[in-house]
């Protein structure tokens, strides 16, 4: 499934980046921070904003803002579709609603195994007792 956010709703800002790249890394601001406004997103549907927010609750500020961020690559572009996947893969997890559990009954036979299963259990364990004499 295919979701296609805004590119207008999302908010870009850069860090300097951790891990390799040499003196290079303390030159460019690589690492991609994303901000993106769930409470302002008119094309989620309700239903699926508080699944969102009961999924990703630590992923949202107080003003219901997502922040994602991404520094797996030296190259800015390549953290900022990190960043939007990202997103992109959490709203594709929430998006349908989860299926309702049909709740069924164990079969006949399945209970008598269950129960047979018991009762061959109890008895290797009866036999390993020690007898005792009165």
């Amino acid at each position: 499934m295919a979701l296609l956010i805004p590119i207008a709703e999302l908010e870009f800002t850069y860090a300097r980046s951790s891990g390799p790249g040499g003196q290079n890394v303390n030159k460019t601001s690589s690492k991609a921070i994303l901000k993106w406004s769930l409470v302002d997103a008119r094309w989620v549907p309700d239903d699926v904003k508080e699944r969102f927010k009961e999924n990703f609750a630590s992923r949202l500020t107080v003003d219901g803002v997502v922040v994602i961020h991404s520094d797996e690559s030296r190259d800015r572009l390549t953290n900022e579709r990190l960043c939007i996947e990202k997103l992109q893969d959490m709203l594709r997890r929430v998006w349908l609603p989860p299926k309702k559990r049909v709740a069924t009954k164990p079969s006949r036979s399945s209970q008598r195994k269950r129960v047979e299963v018991k009762r061959q259990r109890s008895d290797m364990k009866k036999g390993r007792k020690k007898v005792q004499f009165d």
